[in-house]
């Protein structure tokens, strides 16, 4: 069955504009949404004061500032009704199951995604995030770690400079809003194709999906991607890899891989992760309105 929700993944630090030049943080390069991908994110929404987003901090060390800089972002769109999920440990996590059965959205920030994984795996918390996204319109959005953090198979660790290496990329299992998906962030300004790359030499029947800085998807039907934002998102398709020496070389071997299927995809432009069919022109009018 079709999810009837939608996930925004975002690849992290964004161009906010001089608006948001106080969103930023240096100590931990805190950055924001630009705001056309803000402005998509509540243009999905039902209107009315009942609306609602709630914004899930608990993957970054510090919670405060960056709950607090979303909600002047939103407020800076005309959106007042958000709310701060301060969850940093797994005991937390049940006082918010009310809140979240009446919300509209779950915006992941940014930091750590392992602490995603390990804080809300095995919760009803995430049975009933994963219940509402595949039952209900109900938007889930992330970025950086916790665009990272939205598919089954999760990269937590892997340095680019190594990523050829074998055992250099380290996974484990995320949130699950999608499956046979690997998404990583920052793509393009910290060189992580070779780490994206592993991945799916690992997992080939998984897509990759590389997300550049101030870019973004938008995932419909759990299968319809479209880009949004100003730079490039990279989809990486190995169903086809010929040889692939990674099971058989020792720890710290570089790996060979050959016949990676890449398509290189800009605002505009819609790739479905089933039939692997990439789209020139939008699926649909949702990021017509993206600067």
């Amino acid at each position: 069955m079709q999810p009837k929700g939608i996930l925004i993944p975002v690849g992290g630090a964004e161009d906010k504009g001089t608006d948001l030049e106080a969103g930023i943080i240096e100590r931990n390069r805190l950055h924001f949404f630009e705001i056309g991908i803000l402005k998509t994110i509540t243009s999905l929404l039902p209107t009315g004061p009942e609306s609602r987003i709630e914004v899930i901090t608990t993957a970054s060390m510090i919670p405060d500032e960056v709950a607090e800089n979303y909600t002047s972002a939103f407020h800076k769109l005309g959106f007042d009704n958000v709310g701060h999920m301060r969850i940093r440990t797994r005991e937390d996590v049940p006082q918010y199951m009310d809140r979240l059965q009446t919300c509209h959205c779950i915006m992941f920030s940014g930091g750590n995604q392992l602490r995603l994984s390990s804080i809300f795996g095995g919760t009803a918390f995430l049975d009933l995030l994963r219940q509402r996204y595949e039952q209900e319109v109900f938007v889930v959005a992330g970025t950086s770690a916790g665009a990272m953090a939205m598919s089954n198979n999760m990269i937590y660790e892997g340095n680019a400079g190594r990523a050829h290496l074998k055992g250099e990329v380290r996974m484990t299992t995320g949130l699950g809003f999608m499956n046979h998906v690997i998404i990583d962030s920052h793509f393009d300004k910290r060189g992580r194709f070779s780490r994206l790359a592993q991945a799916v030499a690992s997992n080939p029947g998984a897509i990759g999906i590389g997300l550049g800085e101030d870019t973004g998807i938008i995932v419909r039907n759990g299968a319809d991607i479209e880009a949004i934002g100003s730079g490039a998102v990279t989809v990486v398709d190995g169903r086809n890899i010929l040889h692939n020496n990674i099971a058989d070389i020792e720890f710290g071997t570089p790996i060979s891989v050959e016949n990676l299927i890449v398509h290189i995809l800009s605002k505009g432009n819609s790739y479905n992760i089933q039939s692997h069919v990439y789209f020139a022109g939008e699926m649909s009018q949702a990021n017509t309105d993206l600067d």
